[in-house]
Order: C-alpha cells, then sequence, then structure tokens
C-alpha cells in the first residue's frame, strides 16, 4: 500500500469523528467544545472497536500534522497590536500568570515523579493555549508520544472544568465587570475555543476581553518555545549528552512556528480581512479537532487509568494554582 493510502483510513476517520464532535457540540452538549468531544469519542472507539493496524498510520499523520497546521493557522488569526489594548497592567498580569502557572506546574512534576517531557507540556499546555501549544513544544524538547497524548488528554480535561466553572468564579469575585471577568477567563483556560465558550456564559463583553487576553497568551507561545528549548538542552548537557547551539536553535523553531509568526506579523502589518481570518480560524479549529480525536484513538486509556490517581492529583493541583494566582494578580494589578 502507498504511504498516502495508507493514512487515508485514519485520517478519514479522525475526520468523521471531528464531524461528529462539531454536531454534538452544537446540537446537543452545547459548550463543551469540539475538541474535547472529539477527543472523549476517540479514547471510546480507540480503546474497543478501532484497534485494527490498518487505522494507525493515518491516526500517526493526523495526531502529529493536523496540530502543527492548526498552530501555523492560527497566527492569521491574530495582531501584535492586541497588546495594545490590555495596557501595560494587562500584559504584567499575563507575563506573571504563565510564568507562576509554568513554575507551579513543573515544580509539581518534579514532585509527583512526571518526567522532564510530560512536565514541560503541562506546563506549556496550562500556561499558553493547551493542545498547539503542546504541539509546538513537543519537537523542542524531544517528548515522547505518550507524554504527549496524555498531556493533550488531561489539559483537556483540565479546560472543561475551568470553562464550565470560571463564570461563577468570577462572578462571586468580580460581580459584574467584565473586564475583570474577561481577565481570570482569558488569563487561565486552555484552548482558546473553551475560552469563548466559558466567557460566552457571562455576556459579549466579557468575551472580547476573554480572548483579547487570550491572544497575548498565544503571542507568547514563541517565547514559551525558545524558553523551553534551552531548558531541554541543559538537562541533556546535565546528562552528558552533547548538543550544539546550530541543533538547538532549529529545534526551538520548527517550521510551523516560524510560519505562525510570519502570519501574525504580516497579519499586524496589512491586516487580513475577515474572510482570510475567518478561513484561518476555521481551518485551525477543524485541523485541532480531527488531531484530538486522532489522539484519543491512540491513547492507551489503560495507561491512563494506571496512573488516574497521580494524573488527578497534578492537574487538580495546577488549577488550583492557576485559580487563586489568577484572582491574587488580578485583585493587585487590575
Amino acid at each position: 500500500m502507498k504511504p498516502e493510502r495508507a493514512v487515508l483510513p485514519g485520517l478519514s476517520l479522525s475526520f468523521v469523528i471531528a464531524i461528529i464532535s462539531q454536531l454534538i457540540n452544537s446540537y446537543l452538549i452545547k459548550g463543551i467544545g469540539a475538541p474535547t468531544v472529539a477527543l472523549l469519542i476517540g479514547i471510546l472507539l480507540g480503546n474497543t472497536i478501532i484497534r485494527q493496524p490498518k487505522w494507525q498510520s493515518g491516526t500517526a499523520w493526523s495526531e502529529k500534522r493536523l496540530l502543527e497546521y492548526s498552530v501555523l493557522l492560527l497566527g492569521a488569526t491574530i495582531t501584535f497590536q492586541t497588546i495594545q489594548e490590555l495596557r501595560l497592567t494587562g500584559i504584567v498580569f499575563i507575563v506573571m500568570q504563565m510564568a507562576i502557572t509554568i513554575c507551579g506546574a513543573m515544580l509539581l512534576g518534579k514532585l509527583l515523579h512526571f518526567s522532564e517531557g510530560m512536565t514541560l507540556l503541562m506546563a506549556g499546555g496550562n500556561a499558553v493555549c493547551g493542545s498547539s501549544a503542546i504541539a509546538a513544544i513537543s519537537p523542542v524538547i524531544e517528548a515522547r508520544d505518550e507524554d504527549k497524548r496524555l498531556a493533550v488528554t488531561l489539559v483537556n480535561l483540565m479546560g472543561t472544568v475551568l470553562m464550565l466553572t470560571l463564570p461563577i468564579i468570577s462572578l462571586l469575585a468580580f460581580h459584574h465587570n467584565n473586564f475583570l471577568r474577561g481577565a481570570i477567563i482569558g488569563g487561565t483556560v486552555q484552548s482558546v475555543g473553551q475560552v469563548i465558550a466559558s466567557a460566552t456564559m457571562v455576556n459579549q463583553a466579557t468575551t472580547t476581553y476573554a480572548t483579547l487576553f487570550k491572544i497575548l497568551r498565544i503571542i507568547m507561545l514563541v517565547v514559551v518555545v525558545l524558553i523551553f528549548s534551552q531548558l531541554h538542552q541543559h538537562h541533556q548537557s546535565a546528562k552528558g549528552i552533547e548538543s550544539t547551539v546550530e541543533n538547538s536553535w532549529r529545534r526551538a523553531l520548527p517550521w510551523y512556528v516560524v510560519g505562525f509568526i510570519i502570519l501574525c506579523a504580516l497579519n499586524s502589518w496589512f491586516h487580513f480581512n475577515g474572510t482570510i481570518s475567518g478561513i484561518a480560524h476555521g481551518l485551525s479549529g477543524w485541523c485541532e479537532v480531527t488531531a484530538l480525536a486522532a489522539i484519543g484513538l491512540r491513547l492507551n486509556f489503560a495507561a491512563f487509568v494506571k496512573a488516574g490517581k497521580k494524573l488527578a492529583l497534578y492537574g487538580s493541583s495546577i488549577l488550583i494554582v492557576q485559580v487563586v494566582s489568577a484572582l491574587i494578580l488580578i485583585t493587585v494589578l487590575l
């Protein structure tokens, strides 16, 4: 069988699950997010009836490539001018919130004896933008596929919890202040879709502010990728594994991260019209949902359950760190 034909069955299956997930999210369980639905359906099918070898090539390709395309296309939907709309205090809040999330995830991961790869993926996925951040970080830290799948699954489940609870938490903490409610939702919730879904439960003004704060986190993706690359290189050197600066920088900027920067810069300078940005946003979303369906199909649920208590403790601890730090920083800074 030709390579492209070998990919088609698994890719087609993942895309069908993505379509079903979009329909479920739109008409049956509104707000939970198509990516989360696709992941759960994939896990269910991949650990029961879809276990034949013929699906493996396509799901492996979808898991890797479609998340990369999702990151690339995301660049055409944001601009650097976003930073100006949040004022200096808003920027300081996001930078500090991301730093606390990353440090907290790394410290907790070390205490719970997770691998370097899993710890960094959880740190980046929660601090930046969920699955897309994990996709961008994975190659620069040479993460194992199993760590990547576990991190994507846990981060999406954590994002769902925050998506559903933050509208209530933000109301109790900040009453009807739309800017502050947008700050906590946009500054903590993992994926773009989950941020929008969560903020929509409040009102349109909160959705606008939450999206701006989220976009600033996405812009910081490149910085996080570079920092994590250097951390990985330091760990490798400590183990006596030789690496060159050239290789480090090459891995630190995968082609799709470079593309993300270029599209973001072009959109900042020339301002793509709404049609182009809308198409890029739609394609990015479909790529993400299809990739998460493939990740679900390839996830070893038995291994996930085996580490269940440990993963649950890790995820819930990071959630507490994120929400508590956001509440404190917003109160002090904003």
